[in-house]
């Protein structure tokens, strides 16, 4: 389906959403009132085969059923018709809900019907997701990733609609760019978001990431190796990049002059630098003393 070029901010889909689930997984179990309405049995409710969530932790699932077991499903499922088979449904916004009934062998579930597109049940879907709390980093970066991509719509709109700074959504972002060893740490708790954040600018971000979990460093420690490293490399450039002719002119002219040794050392990159004199003695340090200072 062609992408709606002409919206300002996020579709009619997470309107329909936030509409009717003001907060769809973390009711379940709490003392709300229940909601009533349109039941249906939940055999005739289909899985969205476009959900951009594929993993559903089976200890959560669990716990998610023994709750709905005791008080039920508070927030109702949000559907659709299905657009192949008009007697079934198929879910827009609470799978894990849906899939914990099962567990519960809960037989009939509330539910909202909405007429939406299939790139709005895209839509929602991801929203759905990047507004859970649990969500790794890396999910949430996907996430804002798929709004921006496949929506078009830009850092400023997403914060806006998620109620997020447009700084989070960007640094969120940026975790994409890291390599796809660290990548894997952060998805699967080993590094934190902060640390996977530090290792951004590192020069080798997966040689750091090992180092800090395997030394259980925190992410102000990482901070501290990342510099490290940074000055290392600045320090191994310098000594391996040859110095261009007219630093080495320089040095010959003054040398030359001085009667002594000048070495000077420019910095790539920088418009500064230090230039360093070598006296053999103590005459010669009252001699370039004397020169530097007119006498």
């Amino acid at each position: 389906m062609a992408r709606k070029t002409d919206r300002k901010g996020l579709g009619r889909g997470l309107s329909a959403l936030l509409a009717d689930t003001a907060d769809p997984e973390a009711a379940e179990g709490a003392a709300a009132p229940r909601v009533t309405g349109l039941t249906v049995d939940i055999d005739r409710i289909q899985a969205n085969p476009d959900q951009p969530r594929r993993s559903f932790g089976e200890d959560e699932l669990n716990e998610l059923a023994a709750s709905i077991r005791r008080n039920g499903i508070i927030q109702p499922l949000v559907v659709r018709p299905d657009p192949d088979d008009p007697d079934t449904y198929q879910l827009v916004a609470g799978e894990r809900r849906w899939r914990a009934a099962q567990r519960a062998q809960v037989h009939e579930v509330p539910v909202v019907v909405r007429e939406l597109s299939d790139e709005e049940v895209l839509e929602v879907a991801i929203v759905e997701n990047v507004q859970r709390v649990d969500l790794n980093a890396v999910e949430e970066a996907q996430g804002y990733k798929q709004l921006m991509d496949r929506f078009g719509h830009g850092q400023e709109t997403i914060a806006e609609a998620l109620g997020k700074s447009r700084s989070h959504i960007a640094n969120t972002l940026r975790l994409l760019n890291l390599p796809a060893e660290v990548i894997e740490h952060l998805r699967a708790g080993r590094l934190s978001a902060g640390h996977a954040r530090t290792l951004i600018p590192a020069q080798d971000p997966a040689a750091l990431a090992r180092e800090v979990i395997a030394k259980g460093l925190s992410v102000r420690q990482t901070e501290s190796l990342v510099r490290a490293e940074k000055d290392k490399n600045i320090v191994k450039q310098r000594v391996i990049e040859p110095k261009d002719a007219d630093t080495r002119a320089i040095e010959a002219d003054l040398s030359a002059q001085l009667k002594m040794r000048v070495s000077i050392d420019h910095a790539p990159g920088n418009d500064g630098g230090t230039m360093k004199i070598k006296y053999r003695s103590l005459d010669d340090l009252d001699r370039l003393l004397g020169t530097l200072s007119g006498g």
